[in-house]
């Protein structure tokens, strides 16, 4: 009887958002603060390091076409998908939101309270997509 190799481990090392202008993504998250690597890509495809993984950014159109999908129609709903900025107090909730809207985020839903003992709000990059900025009881954030 043979053994079966053990499974791979699993990983999430990039989450890839599909964008409508490069450049103004690009902006948008040197802005924020996240380090862009591998400049040598240029504006075909943007990489930044977020710490723990990388936000990759790179053409919606292309990006569905890699995923062999079609690019339109584009959601205008919720699509089901957040990132999270998590804090380590809510006056650094009240900063990184007041921080990205300035940079030309979206405002989604003001921070506040919630129900679980937390405090959050949200905000939009310039697709839409969603970013939770949290202080959750037991999630400890570190540098």
């Amino acid at each position: 009887m043979s053994q079966s190799p053990p499974p791979p481990v699993p990983r999430l090392t990039v989450i890839t958002l599909g964008v409508a202008d490069m450049r103004a993504s690009i902006a948008f998250y040197e802005a924020l603060g996240f380090a862009r690597k591998f400049r040598a890509t240029g504006e075909a495809v943007a990489f930044f390091d977020t710490g723990a993984t990388v936000i990759g950014l790179f053409p919606w159109d292309e990006l569905a076409q890699d995923a062999a999908l079609p690019d339109a129609p584009h959601p205008t709903a919720f699509r089901g998908v957040t990132l999270a900025w998590n804090c380590r107090a809510p006056e650094e909730v009240d900063a990184v939101m007041e921080f990205a809207l300035s940079k030309g985020a979206e405002l989604v839903r003001p921070a506040e309270k919630t129900g679980y003992g937390g405090y959050r709000g949200y905000f939009a990059d310039p697709d839409g997509h969603l970013w939770e900025v949290a202080v959750a009881p037991h999630i400890e954030v570190g540098e």
